[in-house]
């Protein structure tokens, strides 16, 4: 696992080929879910567009099962293809760009579909405001009140802790969201520092 980065805002970038509209909107889709609800929530809104092309990589980047893409009418390989292609070379993950063509009655061919496509997506990503996302897990387990503010303390200044949940009952129950790649020496760490006392382990 290792971190990448996300789109921080929804966008539309505009640009005008040869009389054709090219409205570019980019959103951050981190499931398959989200990806088609984006796309869908695009068509209602330009219904009378020509073409409303799409691609998405709605997970991390380089997980093949989160890839997807669509010419929408547009000729074979023109239009969906390169905008993954430029959205797997970006290196964003939680991604998908739809781009809305209104026809200006000026063909482009193949050759200038695709670059119409590809190269609006890429300056369109020029203008995405990203966030650097942390691969995480959660860790769980109790400890003694006693040993609340050394754990806390600990984790803090060795660690990047992106969150911590307290419940308070006979002991102090634990969700610790952390880095993933730290888990398993955090775990070790805070055995050791407790003398045994607190084993957390990662949640499933």
């Amino acid at each position: 696992m290792s971190e990448y980065n996300i789109p921080s805002e929804t966008i539309r970038y505009h640009e005008e080929i040869k009389k054709s509209t090219f409205i570019v909107h980019i959103a951050h889709t981190p499931t398959l879910e989200e990806a088609k609800a984006f796309i869908s929530s695009i068509n209602e809104e330009f219904p009378d567009a020509r073409h409303n092309c799409w691609a998405h990589v709605a997970g991390a980047p380089g997980g093949s099962h989160v890839l997807g893409f669509s010419d929408d009418g547009e000729p074979n390989g023109t239009a969906g293809k390169p905008m993954l292609n430029v959205l797997m070379g970006s290196g964003i993950g939680e991604v998908t760009a739809v781009t809305t063509r209104y026809f200006g009655g000026i063909k482009l061919g193949t050759g200038g579909l695709v670059r119409a496509y590809g190269g609006t997506l890429n300056n369109a990503l020029r203008e995405l405001p990203t966030a650097l996302k942390v691969p995480s897990v959660i860790l769980f387990g109790d400890s003694d009140y006693a040993l609340q503010g050394v754990i806390e303390q600990h984790l803090a200044s060795l660690y990047q802790v992106l969150g911590i949940k307290h419940t308070f009952a006979a002991t102090v129950g634990w969700q610790i969201e952390i880095d993933a790649r730290e888990a398993e020496t955090a775990i070790q760490s805070i055995y050791d520092l407790t003398h045994g006392s607190v084993s957390f382990k990662i949640q499933k």
